[in-house]
């Protein structure tokens, strides 16, 4: 995985030496020898992590690193501090000021790669939902910029698997000053156990477990769908560097070496539980404005705008696969006549039902859209004609055959649609505006031919007993 990264060191040949290991690994680098050229190389070349050298005049890496932060545009940019201090404090501050690691002098080449890698990974997943918040943005429905250090950090639920009774201890009653909801457990079979009943927000695994692989349990956690994307912290040994490097590799987030600093732990899982509730914020930001932007208000369908831009999609996808594709506009007869008689009320409940049939009769991975007014579009997707015209004749008998339950006088209506359809076949050019009118144009021939029915462009009237019984694909 390629990446920018921008090198901070006042003396120039550690910027060298740390500009030759990532130059060999395929990395682009980017390199500054003050604090204030770091943040103006931030600005300029948008790096993808920042190894960022603690002692330095004028502008020390701390204070480089609160300001990286502090800026809700690149306050999500990974930021690894490499010093030769070796207490635990400074570590910590780094940690505090919103430092992602540490890397201590001489740097292990081992370790540098593996971090540089795994930041890197989580990093460009956090870009993909900034650029989705950034169109939620647009469509009104954020109006701030969001920034990962504003996220809160206590409170969280905190998974512990470790099976050393005096460190599980310790590590609990250290959690527990941020108000965390804990539980530990002592084996990889209760872990997975809590996993599928419970949500957390962040893990903490020990490599050492027992009569198990610790390694091999945050595997199994990378490949859980429930918890894949839920942050995992190990806790290793000073001689376990390589596994802790694998760990990283496989999707581990962090980690931390025995003896276990108390305070270095709470500012690593304040780190990765702000970091999960700031993607989950963004996740929930973007679903909310796509559902705002691409789905009908009233009956949850996709809508119009959804509609033009998707379609030209599945005709190019069909067309690259060599596949038939049906597209269907149906219409409500006599909708208005429902309207002016029972009110617009009844005339919504309608819309709702009809919209809940058309979605139960059809694939997941149909298309199903709201037009406006009363009409429908249904896409199918990989489809031969015999198959388009039983399912085209299944909606328009789903419709026709079950009163719909609404609050008009006798507590049913009884209501039918028209369906024009047609096959796009792959080797056919058109735009999803030719193909819209071709099944509209379908769709007045059904409504001139007495409604509740479905014609097609090849083949015309449907004869509804011919395609009454399901056919073979």
């Amino acid at each position: 995985m390629s990446a920018r990264v921008l090198v901070v060191d006042d003396i120039l040949p550690n910027v060298k030496l740390l500009e030759a290991k990532l130059a060999s690994e395929y990395y682009h680098v980017i390199t500054a020898t003050s604090g204030a050229e770091a943040l103006e190389k931030i600005e300029s070349d948008n790096p993808d992590i920042v190894l960022l050298d603690v002692m330095m005049p004028e502008m020390d890496g701390f204070e480089v690193c609160k300001r990286i932060k502090s800026n809700p545009a690149f306050a999500h940019i990974p930021v690894v501090m490499v010093t030769a201090l070796t207490d635990t404090a400074d570590r910590v501050r780094g940690l505090e000021a919103g430092a992602d690691d540490f890397l201590s002098k001489p740097i292990n080449d081992l370790a540098l790669m593996s971090r540089v890698r795994s930041l890197v990974r989580l990093k460009m997943a956090l870009d993909e939902w900034r650029v989705r918040e950034n169109t939620a943005n647009q469509l009104g429905v954020i109006e701030s910029e969001s920034n990962v250090m504003a996220e809160p950090v206590t409170e969280a639920n905190v998974l512990i698997i470790e099976d050393k009774e005096f460190e599980r201890r310790k590590i609990v009653e250290t959690l527990e000053a941020d108000n965390h909801h804990i539980t530990s457990v002592d084996t990889g079979i209760q872990a997975m156990g809590e996993i599928a009943a419970n949500n957390y927000d962040v893990i903490i695994v020990s490599l050492t477990l027992a009569g198990e692989d610790g390694l091999r349990l945050v595997s199994h956690l990378r490949t859980n769908e429930r918890v894949r994307l839920i942050p995992v912290i190990m806790i290793g040994e000073s001689n376990d560097i390589q596994r802790i490097a694998h760990g990283l590799e496989i999707g581990a987030h962090d980690y931390i070496m025995r003896p276990i600093d108390k305070n270095e732990l709470i500012a690593r899982a304040r780190t990765q539980i702000r970091r999960k509730r700031f993607q989950d914020r963004l996740r929930t930001s973007y679903d909310i404005s796509l559902s705002m932007a691409l789905t009908d208000g009233l009956t949850g369908l996709y809508n119009r705008r959804y509609l033009d831009v998707h379609l030209e999609k599945l005709i190019k996808k069909n067309k690259d696969a060599s596949k038939d594709l049906a597209v269907l506009i149906l219409d409500i007869d006599h909708f208005k006549a429902v309207n002016d008689t029972h009110g617009h009320n009844v005339g919504d409940q309608v819309l709702k039902v009809f919209a809940d049939r058309l979605k139960n009769q059809t694939r997941s991975f149909d298309l199903v859209a709201r037009m406006g007014g009363e009409e429908f579009v249904v896409v199918l997707t990989e489809i031969h004609n015999d198959r388009a015209y039983f399912i085209a004749e299944r909606l328009r008998q789903s419709i026709a055959g079950n009163p719909v339950n609404c609050s008009a006088e006798g507590g049913k209506l009884d209501i039918t649609t028209s369906i024009g359809a047609t096959i796009v076949k792959p080797d056919e050019n058109l735009s999803p505006e030719d193909v819209l009118k071709r099944a509209d144009e379908c769709l007045y021939q059904a409504k001139e031919s007495g409604r509740n029915c479905t014609i097609f462009d090849d083949k015309g009237k449907l004869d509804a007993e011919e395609f009454k019984s399901p056919v073979r694909k």
